[in-house]
């Protein structure tokens, strides 16, 4: 049985887009999760979204119980997750406004929790494709198919915040394949993978950091500025992809 997980915010968590919204409290054994899931259906498939860092955007990147939020999520059924994630933009090309769908990741974190086995078994998880490739190509054909703006297979970098680079990490970054730069996607993903999920981000650029000298440094006040011009079109993207899903119950990661 398919069952989605949304993680993310700015809208995504409106209980307008699912079918006979309810909320659930989750506890569990890494402490509550961000949020209460809202579940409900999208297209006949069954849907729980969690809010990232609280209804009320209250919760710091490094605060975010991601254990928590991934362990909520596979008790409650999901099988996949979807990720949104606002990111700045390291590439020319990814410009404001664009969706991202990345197949790689680089961890730039210190300070997080970034596994479940952590006591009574150590388990090496494969990460050489830490995302699932056939989400990915379902969310580029949907993009494609609603006429969004978008770049697939390209690599995330992930830094602890709640702080954003400076201009000699932001071009540091670049000279490391790195394409954008979020605060969000490790260990979520990873976390994810351990459990077994299948988990995509869509990544919403909102800004170039502050490498691109022909613009303004990155500020919160411009990130939430294009992430309400995003929104929109993650939820009709979202509206469009779950559906497809359920089409492709044999999906593996590859």
């Amino acid at each position: 049985m398919i069952k989605i997980g949304i993680i993310g915010g700015s809208g995504l968590d409106n209980p307008d887009i699912l079918k006979e919204a309810q909320e659930i409290p989750a506890q569990t054994p890494f402490g509550l999760p961000s949020s209460v899931l809202t579940c409900g259906a999208i297209g006949g498939v069954d849907v729980a979204i969690i809010a990232r860092h609280g209804k009320d955007h209250s919760i710091y990147p490094t605060g975010v119980n991601f254990r928590a939020n991934i362990w909520a999520l596979k008790e409650h059924g999901c099988t996949h997750i979807l990720a949104s994630t606002a990111v700045g933009s390291l590439r020319e090309e990814i410009a404001p406004g664009h969706l991202v769908f990345p197949n790689q990741f680089i961890d730039h974190t210190r300070k997080r929790e970034t596994t479940f086995f952590d006591e009574k078994e150590v388990v090496h998880t494969s990460l050489a494709d830490p995302f699932c490739q056939n989400l990915i190509d379902l969310l580029a054909a949907s993009a494609e198919a609603i006429e969004l703006p978008f770049h697939k297979n390209r690599t995330v970098i992930t830094i602890e915040g709640p702080r954003f680079s400076t201009k000699a990490e932001s071009h540091m970054f670049r000279s490391w394949n790195a394409d954008v730069i979020n605060m969000s996607t490790v260990p979520e993903v990873v976390l994810a993978r351990e459990k077994k999920m299948h988990y995509a981000a869509v990544a919403m650029s909102t800004d170039y950091d502050c490498w691109h000298e022909e613009e303004e440094p990155v500020t919160w006040e411009m990130i939430v500025k294009v992430m309400k011009k995003n929104a929109d079109n993650v939820i009709r993207l979202f509206l469009d992809v779950i559906p497809k899903i359920r089409e492709y119950k044999d999906m593996c990661v590859k």
